[in-house]
Order: C-alpha cells, then structure tokens, then sequence
C-alpha cells in the first residue's frame, strides 16, 4: 500500500492550492474494484493492536466514506486507488489523542501508478464530499505567509496550512509544503519540553514533530 511522503517546509515560489492542516494521524487504506477497501494503515505499516486508537479510523473510514469513494472511484475507472485521511478529535495535538469521539478527514488520493492527484484534479474528483477544507488560491507572498503564521487566514487550521501544486516536470508527486501557525508552534514547544530533560533533547524532539 502506498505511503504518504515527508511533506517540507521550505516554501518555493508559485501558485498554490492551500488546505487546512488537520491536527491528527496519518491513515491510509486501499481499494481494489474487486475487493473494495481491504487494507488499512497508519503512516509507514499496517493498523494493529500496537496502536489501538488507529484501529478505530477502520471503522470511521468505512462508514463515512467507504460507499462514496467507491462509487467515485468506480466511476472514475480506477483498479486500484488509495486514499489518505487524518484521524482526529477536537482535542488531538501532535499525533496525541484524547479520550473523546474522533472523525477521520480525507485529504489525498493516489490512484495506482498514477501517484499523487494534483490538487485540481483531485478537487475535481472529490471536492463535493468532506475533505480537508481548501482555503487559498493563489501565489505564495509574504502577506499570505504572515496570515498563517498569525492564525489568521481564514478557514485555516490551528496548526496551518498544507499548500499543493502541479510538479510542474513529469513526477508523479505534486510540490508540496507545510505551514504551521505561530501559536501550534509555541504550543508543540511547550509539550516537548515537558516530555523531555533539557534543552537540547527538548529542541530535538520540536524539530521531529513539527
């Protein structure tokens, strides 16, 4: 099954679709026009019991989106596609979560061999349904940039923004970055340092997470 890839910070100039970044966990799960959705994973293995809160994105998968991204998926003529989604809950922070009802958001798809949709395409194929929200069109500018880091561009997250464009070569992976809010930020900092014993492993634990 296809794996998400490493989204960078670094912020090369262009035209981008933004989307909100919703604070939760990697999932991912495969469909097949013969089987269906068969197979379901966090961010680099399959769900086991190891991470028990993972297991649960199965069922939310299933039952939110498992007859829609198969009728959409069937009408797009696919063999085989898979789906990524962020499984969250109203307090999730930094791939840590709550005891408290969960959701899970799709917000990429990767139809086989055809790597990752463009964003266009991809809001072509499922814009109509619930993905994580597109909140800017444009070309990245140093005002749009100020917005997210302030938490002000609306409809971001509170943890920013993931902004998408056409590679513009024959790679079968859109150009990507993250943009975090300042106050996510100040936040991730807070927790590590108190998860950790000094400054550096502090430092190097934000670095990881952020």
């Amino acid at each position: 099954m296809k794996t998400y890839p490493h989204i960078p910070h670094k912020i090369p100039s262009g035209t981008y679709y933004f989307f909100a970044k919703l604070d939760g966990s990697n999932t991912r799960a495969e469909w097949t026009h013969k089987r269906g959705f068969d197979k379901f994973g966090k961010r680099n293995a399959l769900l086991d019991s190891q991470t028990p809160f993972l297991e649960e994105a199965k069922g939310l998968i299933l039952n939110k989106y498992g007859d829609e991204l198969s009728r959409i998926f069937r009408r797009a003529r696919y063999d085989k596609a898979t789906a990524f989604f962020e499984f969250w809950g109203e307090n999730s922070f930094a791939g840590v979560h709550e005891d408290e009802p969960h959701t899970v958001t799709l917000f990429d798809i990767a139809p086989h061999k055809k790597g990752i949709l463009p964003p266009r395409d991809y809001l072509d194929l499922v814009g109509d349904i619930d993905i994580a929200e597109m909140v800017y069109y444009g070309n990245v500018n140093q005002d749009i940039i100020r917005q997210v880091k302030e938490g002000n561009l609306p409809g971001q997250s509170f943890e920013g923004v993931v902004a998408k464009a056409k590679h513009p070569g024959k790679q079968l992976l859109p150009v990507m970055f993250k943009l975090k809010s300042n106050a996510w930020l100040d936040r991730l900092r807070e927790r590590c340092r108190s998860l950790t014993v000094n400054d550096e492993a502090a430092d190097s634990l934000f670095e990881k997470l952020r």
